[in-house]
């Protein structure tokens, strides 16, 4: 039996620009981190039979991968080479659709279970890059490299991306008191929407590709702020993180229609007006989470305010640890 999770993330800079239409001819950067919020993956192999179950928000009993019906499961199991006698369970502490990255760190958590089934062991950079293989070039679902490299290395970590695709994952180099300030001033609040990200992030993508002026230059400047955002927390400047958030969340609204929404605009509007320095919404856009920072007296007065909008404040931690395999008998 072996029980594996993989944290959820909430970006800081850069979103977006981790899509290979981007990537590709431009080179990309994210800056997010891992919080301590999970998805976990049970794998046991039953000797009864020889039959795959499969216990996610469905149910699923196959004799083969090629059965399968959720793609992430289905392409896993088929690279790895796992073909009968499996029961796999996947169970998470946010429900999936709320932009917390959640389908990277269900991905990365069920191949560190199915290799250490396997007895095997992989680097935490080709754990990511495995799984983005899975997601992006074998399930051919329009995501990025975020997700998986954050759900591997956890951390409040930079993602630079070069136009081969390849991934240099850093660190960054803290000191205690500005991660437990930084912690301490982002506030983090459900909206109650969920919705599946990869129509969004299709959409963004096919943009990229065409070479669409707004959505190319905003992600440009994305990249630029995102950039900017690392030297501001490098520089333990807070407060000029802050700002810096609430410029991005202006180009990030330009890039498609679909990313925001009059309650999400109201709630945003509701607390810079409360003292919030900068905020955004989390992942691709159009519901989930929304992330602010906010200083001193300002903290209490989001919450008020977002209470009274009927936003439930989600309380988290961030994670250093990245993947890891909790169970393994």
């Amino acid at each position: 039996m072996i029980i594996a999770r993989a944290p959820l993330r909430i970006p800081l800079g850069g979103g977006g620009t981790d899509l290979a239409e981007y990537y590709s001819q431009h080179g990309g950067f994210i800056l997010s981190a891992a919080i301590n919020k999970y998805v976990y993956i049970y794998v046991n192999h039953p000797a009864v039979d020889q039959l795959i179950r499969l216990k996610y928000s469905k149910t699923e009993e196959v004799q083969s991968p090629d059965e399968i019906k959720h793609p992430l499961l289905r392409e896993a199991l088929r690279l790895l080479g796992t073909n009968s006698g499996l029961e796999i369970a996947a169970m998470a502490d946010i429900p999936a659709g709320t932009g917390l990255g959640s389908s990277g760190s269900f991905l990365v958590a069920l191949l560190n279970a199915l290799h250490a089934s396997k007895n095997e062991s992989l680097t935490t950079q080709a754990l990511a890059e495995e799984a983005c293989r899975v997601e992006m070039e074998l399930a051919k679902q329009p995501a990025g490299k975020h997700d998986p490299y954050l759900a591997a290395f956890g951390g409040i970590t930079s993602l630079e991306i070069g136009r081969d695709g390849e991934v240099r994952a850093e660190g960054l180099a803290l000191p205690p008191h500005v991660v437990n300030e930084l912690r301490a001033n982002l506030l983090l609040f459900y909206t109650g929407i969920r919705r599946d990200s990869y129509d969004i992030l299709h959409e963004l993508g096919q943009a990229a590709k065409n070479g669409a002026p707004v959505v190319v230059e905003s992600l440009h400047r994305i990249k630029e702020i995102g950039l900017a955002i690392r030297q501001a927390l490098l520089r333990e400047d807070l407060p000029g993180f802050g700002r810096l958030m609430h410029e991005h969340w202006r180009y990030k609204k330009q890039i498609s229609s679909k990313m925001s929404g009059k309650l999400i605009d109201h709630c945003y509007e509701t607390a810079v007006g409360c003292g919030a320095l900068g905020g955004k919404l989390i992942g691709a856009g159009g519901g989930g989470f929304l992330l602010f920072y906010a200083e001193g007296s300002s903290r209490g007065r989001v919450r008020d305010a977002m209470a009274r909008e009927g936003l439930r404040e989600l309380p988290f931690d961030f994670d250093f640890c990245g993947s890891r395999v909790l169970v393994h008998i």
